[in-house]
């Protein structure tokens, strides 16, 4: 199974190549690999035509990619080479309809964490479950303006992949291709759904 690796100076992420979501880190190479096979049994509980891999050696690194101050701070931000190509009108509904699995396990999520009382860090840390309600859908809409220029998501990525939307916005800044967009919107979603029903007692 092909994946990617996001190397920064602190914090390494691995993420499934053509499977939206399905990303985590470590402190290097070798733990973001264990994570990622480690949560391969609940992605698929998401994605359910996913087949989680067994072991590391499944896992075939095809491209390292260096990580920055995102990275380090706990977010994917680098995009994979294969992200900047052309996706198949059936590729984009399908990595749409994976989005939105996602999405579907976050508010499933939401749902059963409602009532209960969220853990926290050993310091107090962690957002209440609606300011993690809140921060996800302020962070899907600033993706979907990164991706193409309004905050309706999944008009901003289609407008993008007709080619209705130039890679430059008006202020200079590269706008994301559609698989990135997508990629980066599943792993965030997905990644806030997983802390709620960890944080709930819900896994």
């Amino acid at each position: 199974m092909d994946v990617y690796l996001e190397v920064g100076t602190k914090r390494t992420f691995a993420g499934g190549l053509d499977w939206p979501g399905w990303c985590r880190n470590g402190r290097d190479e070798e733990s973001a690999l264990q994570a990622l096979l480690d949560y391969g049994p609940r992605y698929g509980r998401v994605v359910n035509h996913f087949i989680a891999p067994i072991g590391v050696r499944e896992l075939h690194v095809i491209e390292r990619l260096k990580g920055d101050a995102t990275t380090d701070f706990g977010a994917p931000g680098a995009i994979p080479a294969a992200d900047g190509e052309s996706l198949e009108e059936a590729a984009l509904r399908d990595w749409m309809a994976m989005l939105a699995a996602c999405w579907a396990s976050f508010d499933a999520a939401v749902d059963a964490a409602r009532g209960r009382e969220l853990s926290t860090g050993p310091r107090g840390g962690g957002r209440a479950l609606e300011a993690i309600v809140e921060h996800v859908q302020g962070a899907h809409a600033s993706y979907a303006r990164k991706a193409g220029g309004t905050a309706d998501f999944e008009q901003s990525v289609v407008s993008r992949w007709r080619g209705e939307v130039p890679d430059v916005g008006p202020r200079g800044g590269s706008r994301w291709p559609p698989r990135y967009a997508i990629r980066r919107a599943a792993w965030h979603v997905l990644d806030h759904a997983w802390e709620i029903e960890d944080r709930a007692g819900l896994a």
